[in-house]
């Protein structure tokens, strides 16, 4: 069945790929469009004309209008990166880092009408706390792994009406938001693990942000050493070899940074060139 089905693909971001070469692999005929708009009436009628038999979403990032929803025969399937109803909305795994957690998971749903609110067919677990990473997309590459292989591991029994999707706890929806650049300003008074997570769920985009010598000093990626402290947060010190910054109870190991108009570098050459960085508090 899976040759003759077709398929069209949904998808934006680089970490979406694996959904796709996991499509490929496992033999099923797949096209893939990058519209410039969907509100497009001949695209649509494109659309429309490869009378699809299922289409699939990852990380697609519009909204599909609601002519496209009934074209495919066996519909829209979106890999949504969390357990739904929990974090619907456009920053599920950013937000999943910023609160915290350590667990999250990926969820094979229909798409109807409303945003990611469609029945689920399958759901599995991950645990952040388990897997390194410096930046969400990092987090989000295993997240689109692990939906890709449940992704293929369903289709067939969907197909064969072997699944019945199950309908969401809409009372239990948690809906996240699209965050900005004013997001990603550090409060050093903040616990360490708080601006550390920070750190990881707005990186690379929209950053996260201090400011030295009242310039904008960009705060890349860190790593966080537990220790009991009592100096005051912001303060940049030389901690074993290492540039860092005091926080309550712990220090933030600063390994790459990037000031206003400069370009971006390891914490250890940017000292060698701004040697007033150590000692400094920033703000």
């Amino acid at each position: 069945m899976t040759k003759s089905l077709k398929v069209i693909f949904f998808g934006t971001p680089y970490f979406a790929m694996p959904v796709l070469e996991a499509l490929l692999k496992n033999g099923y005929n797949v096209s893939r469009f990058q519209p410039q708009s969907l509100k497009d009436d001949r695209f649509f009628e494109e659309f429309k004309s490869l009378k699809p038999d299922l289409c699939v979403v990852a990380a697609y990032g519009k909204i599909l209008p609601s002519r496209y929803l009934d074209v495919p025969k066996y519909g829209f399937l979106n890999v949504h990166p969390s357990i739904l109803p929990k974090y619907r909305g456009p920053s599920p795994i950013q937000t999943a880092i910023l609160n915290g957690d350590t667990e999250t998971g990926v969820s094979i749903m229909k798409i109807d009408q409303e945003i990611d609110h469609g029945p689920v067919l399958a759901s599995r677990e991950f645990s952040i706390s388990n897997f390194q990473f410096s930046n969400h997309n990092e987090l989000a590459k295993g997240l689109f792994e692990l939906g890709a292989k449940l992704l293929i591991e369903i289709l067939p029994k969907y197909l064969n009406g072997e699944i019945k999707a199950m309908e969401q706890d809409h009372g239990q929806a948690t809906f996240t938001k699209t965050f900005k650049r004013e997001d990603g300003r550090i409060n050093w008074s903040e616990s360490g693990d708080k601006i550390y997570n920070r750190i990881r769920a707005l990186n690379p985009e929209p950053g996260t942000w201090t400011t030295w010598k009242g310039k904008i000093l960009n705060i890349l990626k860190t790593e966080l050493l537990i220790c009991d402290i009592d100096n005051k947060p912001g303060l940049v010190i030389k901690l074993n070899g290492n540039v860092a910054v005091a926080i309550k109870k712990c220090y933030l190991i600063l390994r790459f940074i990037q000031l206003e108009g400069g370009k971006e570098m390891d914490a250890q050459s940017f000292i060698n060139g701004h040697p007033d960085f150590l000692g400094s508090q920033l703000d």
